[in-house]
């Protein structure tokens, strides 16, 4: 199927008939977690990711006292691809959550600064935890973007008397932007998005490019052994700027 995968490419189509700048069906619901605080499931095509998120209070960091904190878990079950392993996170998982907790961090989509419970003592910890269902390829992109429509959704539990009341909301989480990550590949001088399984295994190299709604780049990733020419990542950067608005528009 991989060789196959290439030869249509080197043709000028694709493995589902897809235009190379055209994603697969995206469908976004939220709310899919009830004891979470927020909660979203993506499909992109057969690729099926789940993202929750859970506030709890702990102390600052030290050289950011007055400001909450965030991290970002990933979890690859083994029912979602048979090259998953149960087991602790293996390097795949450590990336994905890495490369999302960047988009979401360095695009300020949270205003941290609201997260403050007493100041340089207690704060609201955001904990985003990724559950892989159904690996088809593009896992970042769906990722990223059901972490930004969980937390779109979610929302800060009442703090009442040293405890928090869980499913008693105070208020919504303070989310400044919603960053999109397109990751464009390029397979020979074919760019891509959303590549399925059979074309990820062909990518010479791929760039995940985190846009936030002002069109501000945030981050960018580089992955696989090929090269990419400077005219190529000006091009990848055209087409995750048109890509990422078409995916904002649907949280």
């Amino acid at each position: 199927m991989e060789n196959y995968a290439l030869e249509l490419i080197q043709k000028g189509t694709r493995i589902d008939e897809r235009k190379f700048d055209q994603y697969r069906n995206i469908e976004i619901k939220t709310g899919v977690i009830g004891p979470a605080e927020g909660s979203a499931r993506v499909r992109i095509g057969d690729t099926e990711v789940i993202v929750g998120v859970k506030m709890n209070t702990g102390t600052p960091f030290s050289d950011m006292p007055n400001d909450g904190t965030m991290m970002v878990s990933a979890e690859f079950t083994p029912l979602a691809s048979p090259d998953f392993e149960s087991g602790p996170p293996g390097e795949d998982a450590i990336e994905l959550a890495r490369l999302v907790d960047r988009s979401l961090r360095e695009s300020k989509c949270i205003d941290f600064s609201k997260l403050v419970i007493t100041p340089g003592v207690k704060v609201w910890s955001v904990y985003i935890d990724i559950h892989i269902i159904n690996h088809q390829g593009n896992l970042l992109d769906a990722a990223g973007l059901a972490a930004v429509a969980a937390l779109w959704n979610a929302y800060i539990p009442k703090y009442e008397n040293e405890k928090i009341v869980r499913g008693e909301p105070a208020g919504k989480l303070p989310i400044s932007f919603k960053p999109i990550t397109i990751t464009v590949g390029k397979v020979g001088n074919t760019l891509l998005v959303d590549p399925v399984l059979e074309e990820e295994s062909i990518i010479d190299a791929k760039m995940s490019i985190a846009i936030r709604d002002d069109g501000k780049i945030c981050a960018m990733q580089k992955q696989g052994h090929g090269t990419l020419e400077f005219s190529d990542v000006d091009k990848m950067i055209d087409i995750a700027l048109k890509k990422s608005e078409e995916l904002r528009g649907l949280i």
